[in-house]
């Protein structure tokens, strides 16, 4: 089963992994101009998200074997990769499983601890979802508001929306496996994994994922690892404060 992804450009591949209920849709922007820095950027929908495939498994290990998987048919190698939250985490696993196919590895806000349960409120939303009801955004959004009051939140979420024929709306997110499987979000990478090439962790200086007593943890298991905080951004730092982002990836790139 393949990996759905966007590619764009040409040059040295810089694969970018997105969150828990994200898509690869969430950074066309950044993407475009990744590629335009000279870049073949791979932009991938995990499974039981975006466009790709829904399967009954789901954690860290086999979210890194679908990427290993989907380098070897596009056979890429020197990768620049970059994960955000839950793409963190995959992304972190893979370097230390795979660190021949990485380069460079960008870790966006999270940390290799372990973090608790915190998406209940927004699956129940989605779960509230009666598509035999809802017929447009809009409806779906006023259900939404009842568990999400954050704008910027629900919009991210409500990309997940598309027609499944027509009038008749549905969920990329492969929901129900997402709810059962929530606790592997935040899961530890395992104690002894450890990838020795350059690294960096960003962080949004409004987020409480990565906080300074992470810095010995990250630096067990990444011991060239960086720490770089973005200003004026929270958890989505990518969407909040895109240009200090964009620079803070590109200097490390090409340091």
């Amino acid at each position: 089963m393949e990996l759905h992804s966007k590619i764009i450009g040409e040059g040295q591949p810089f694969i970018i992994l997105h969150g828990f209920l994200g898509m690869s849709d969430n950074w066309k922007t950044l993407g475009n101009k990744f590629s335009e820095a000279g870049f073949q950027v791979h932009l991938v929908d995990q499974r039981n998200h975006g466009r790709s495939f829904h399967d009954n498994e789901f954690n860290y290990e086999v979210l890194a074997e679908d990427l290993k998987h989907y380098c070897e048919q596009y056979e890429l190698k020197d990768c620049v990769l970059l994960g955000h939250s839950m793409g963190g985490k995959t992304a972190m696993l893979f370097a230390t499983l795979y660190p021949d196919l990485v380069s460079k590895l960008l870790v966006a806000d999270i940390s290799p601890r372990f973090y608790p349960i915190h998406h209940d409120t927004i699956l129940n939303g989605l779960s509230a979802l009666d598509f035999s009801q809802i017929t447009s955004r809009g409806e779906a959004d006023k259900v939404l508001a009842q568990y999400v009051p954050e704008m910027g939140t629900r919009m991210f979420l409500l990309k997940n929306l598309y027609w499944v024929e027509k009038g008749q709306l549905g969920l990329r997110i492969n929901l129900e496996v997402l709810k059962t499987h929530v606790h592997e979000v935040g899961e530890a990478l395992p104690t002894h994994s450890k990838f020795e090439k350059a690294t960096l962790f960003l962080r949004g200086d409004k987020s409480e994922y990565v906080m300074p007593n992470d810095a010995s943890l990250i630096k067990q298991h990444f011991p060239l690892a960086e720490i770089e905080t973005i200003a004026n951004a929270g958890h989505w730092l990518h969407a909040e404060n895109p240009s200090d982002f964009y620079d803070a990836v590109l200097r490390f790139i090409n340091n």
